[in-house]
């Protein structure tokens, strides 16, 4: 393990897992974490790895075997389905003014509709997502992950500046 290096500051599992990075497998605990439920809420301190956890849990989710080779999960689970990934990262901001936060909703929004497609009648953000859950889940015939990081960000920028 002497040749192999410490992925301090990257945040993304792909990454660290196809450039030999030392990565501590932590994918049995993922595991049962998503086998055992369907909705949740990490908080966590500050660099305490909620970025690469949900890195990792997009990797899972897109069905990307070949990143989990040799790792815990890799040997626990048996069907390895590809769903439809929904990741928000509120941490590509700066949330100066009062629409910046929309500014990036709807950016991710029309990536989305991009690969899902769009709705008539789906005017605002919160119609807009809506209907790109309906579609992929639709179109796929999986449940959709949605993941977000950083979700406070928006809120701790502007505390103060009414």
């Amino acid at each position: 393990m002497g040749d192999r290096i410490y992925p301090i500051g990257i945040q993304n599992f792909e990454k660290i897992r196809k450039e030999g990075y030392v990565y501590v497998d932590k994918t049995a605990l993922m595991y049962k974490l998503v086998k055992s439920g369907s909705y949740y809420f990490l908080s966590r301190p500050r660099r305490f790895g909620k970025s690469l956890l949900i890195s990792t849990l997009e990797a899972y989710f897109e069905g990307k075997r070949d990143l989990f080779e040799g790792l815990a999960v890799d040997t626990l689970e048996k069907d390895w389905v590809k769903r439809p990934v929904l990741h928000l990262d509120l941490n590509i901001g700066k949330y100066d003014t009062p629409d910046s936060l929309d500014k990036i909703l709807d950016k991710n929004l029309s990536k989305w509709e991009e690969l899902y497609g769009t709705g008539v009648a789906e005017s605002t953000l919160a119609l807009r997502f809506a209907g790109v859950v309906e579609r992929a889940y639709e179109q796929s015939g999986e449940r959709v992950a949605i993941l977000i990081d950083e979700y406070d960000k928006p809120l701790l920028q502007a505390i103060g500046n009414e």
